[in-house]
């Protein structure tokens, strides 16, 4: 049932040395800023996904809470305006932006009345985490993006107490299966994706635009590792805006940015991605010690739908979203609601 992750404390050790490396050097400022840009300035968006805006109860991927920061154009250290032209995945001669994100994602089984374990269900677990990421946009149509989280899995991640203390708070059903959950592990995710951004204008009495963005990226990590490939197909007025919703799920670390419109912005889109899953620790178990696991499936899928709506420096989304089954014998889809504020300053 359960698999050995092999390479996980190699590839965690290399990973580690680049991501404190990327921590080190946060401190640095650009030229422009040491020249009087405020160093708070920048896109702040709270995020929140949850099952229950569907209607669907705990279960499965049941909760996520993210926090994120990303700077204003230009505003990046010397040392990664100097990689940057170095590294082959990145456009060059881009608009440059950093970021920083804090989260926590909360897993459990369908039926959290149980308290001991279900052998043929998904491993309790949360995952707390920090993450910096950089992203460069070209012409307004490619944005290139990159990502290292680190965090831990486990009791230590908080997500057993977050969820009973809400539990009680809203009076309902307390979980009981938390004795279950994954053990305490360190983690980190190297991430990197790539979207291509096509648009047109329609004339008319009410001036509307389309566009349909590709993407193609891969995660390597002991919690995450595999490579997604997908399309976002958006109607509405001032695509320009943005690249799309922030997601918890599927969004790096500095693409939640937007830029502020005079008129009002608001689009519907729908999106999908395939996953071809080499490794997700919440369903193989913990990598180096004997934890709970379900074989997990090597191809899952995300069907997404959503709104979004801005003005000036304020913008609301909300996405809808529909997973595939992530392991043999799950019953049913997931299903989750998205929300998230971003507010530029």
């Amino acid at each position: 049932m359960r698999r050995l992750y092999r390479r996980g404390p190699r590839t965690a050790i290399g990973l580690a040395v680049l991501g404190l490396t990327l921590f080190v050097s946060l401190p640095a400022q650009s030229d422009e800023a040491k020249q009087g840009t405020e160093w708070w300035r920048g896109t702040y968006t709270a995020q929140v996904e949850n099952d229950v805006f569907w209607g669907t109860g705990d279960g499965h991927y049941t909760n996520g809470l993210r926090l994120s920061w990303v700077s204003p154009e230009h505003d990046t250290p010397r040392w990664w305006r100097w990689w940057s032209a170095r590294l082959p995945l990145l456009a060059q001669a881009s608009r440059a932006r950093t970021g920083l994100a804090i989260g926590q994602n909360m897993y459990t089984p369908d039926d959290i009345s149980v308290r001991g374990l279900i052998a043929d269900d998904r491993p309790y677990a949360g995952w707390l985490y920090g993450s910096y990421g950089v992203n460069v946009e070209k012409d307004e149509r490619i944005l290139d993006s990159a990502a290292l989280a680190l965090g831990v899995v486990g009791p230590a991640s908080g997500a057993e107490d977050v969820q009973k203390w809400f539990h009680d708070v809203i009076e309902t059903v307390p979980p009981e299966g938390w004795d279950n959950q994954l053990e305490n592990e360190p983690g980190i995710v190297l991430s990197y994706e790539r979207r291509v951004r096509q648009w047109q204008q329609f004339d008319g009495d009410l001036p509307l635009e389309l566009d349909l963005t590709p993407h193609g990226g891969f995660s390597l990590g002991n919690i995450f590792t595999h490579l997604n490939a997908g399309a976002t197909l958006r109607l509405g007025r001032g695509l320009k805006s943005d690249y799309g919703a922030p997601r918890i799920g599927s969004n790096l670390t500095g693409t939640e940015f937007f830029k502020p419109q005079r008129t009002w912005v608001f689009y519907g889109f729908a999106g999908v991605e395939a996953r071809l899953v080499g490794r997700n620790i919440f369903l193989d178990g913990n990598s180096f010690t004997d934890s709970h696991s379900v074989d997990r499936e090597l191809l899952v899928g995300d069907l997404q739908v959503g709104l979004v709506l801005a003005r000036k420096a304020l913008r609301f989304t909300f996405t809808y979203v529909y997973r595939t089954q992530e392991f043999e014998g799950q019953d049913d889809p997931d299903r989750f609601g998205a929300f998230s504020l971003s507010a530029e300053f």
